[in-house]
């Protein structure tokens, strides 16, 4: 929060409201967590292939993606995870304002980090999806070659090994990406955006 007395919020002359109408779908964050190789980021670039082939208005927000840019100032020690989604929060809100439908991969390995990301949406617009996979498939995967790395003391504070990784309490949807496909995942959380009333005319 600014500590500055001297700034004011302008608003805007469209409403969120308004430019949901338009696209004809709600904005929501969807939020994806889990250990790194669990399938976050290959879900959600496939669910917004689909989404965007339906017409869809998204923008996906990746992890390694943000910390190039916005976040490359970040480590990746408790505070400055903390910083990482607080800011991902920030951006997701502005864009969910925008009208877009958000998707983020992000292991944000701590609960109140994405309760407080929740917060500051409003209710329904947050939909946090746990890419449930065991630790061991996770680091058979290794896609990245980072649990080699973490495992060989190359890496400090690695999520899954000497870093914790609190899993959602009550995540709006859980994907087993050790038995779906991504194909069933994809269509998994459309349907759910459908059954909720996210998709179409229904605002």
């Amino acid at each position: 929060m600014s500590t500055s007395n001297h700034i004011t919020w302008h608003e805007s002359a469209v409403t969120k409201a308004e430019r949901q109408q338009r696209n004809q779908h709600r904005s929501v964050v969807i939020w994806f967590t889990g250990l790194s190789g669990s399938g976050k980021s290959t879900i959600s670039v496939a669910l917004e292939k689909a989404l965007y082939q339906q017409q869809v208005h998204t923008y996906r927000l990746d992890g390694d993606n943000v910390r190039h840019g916005l976040n490359n100032n970040l480590g990746f020690s408790p505070e400055d995870r903390k910083e990482n989604i607080r800011r991902i929060g920030e951006v997701s809100k502005l864009m969910v304002d925008a009208g877009l439908i958000t998707i983020t991969a992000f292991i944000s390995p701590y609960q109140a980090d994405r309760d407080e990301v929740r917060n500051l949406l409003d209710d329904q617009a947050f939909i946090e999806i746990y890419t449930s996979c065991s630790l061991a498939t996770c680091e058979s995967r290794d896609p990245k070659g980072l649990y080699q790395k973490a495992r060989n003391g190359e890496i400090k504070g690695f999520t899954g090994i000497n870093a914790p990784y609190e899993a959602p309490k009550n995540p709006e949807i859980i994907i087993d990406t050790e038995q779906e496909t991504i194909e069933t995942a994809v269509n998994q959380i459309i349907d759910y955006l459908k059954a909720h009333d996210y998709l179409g005319v229904n605002l």
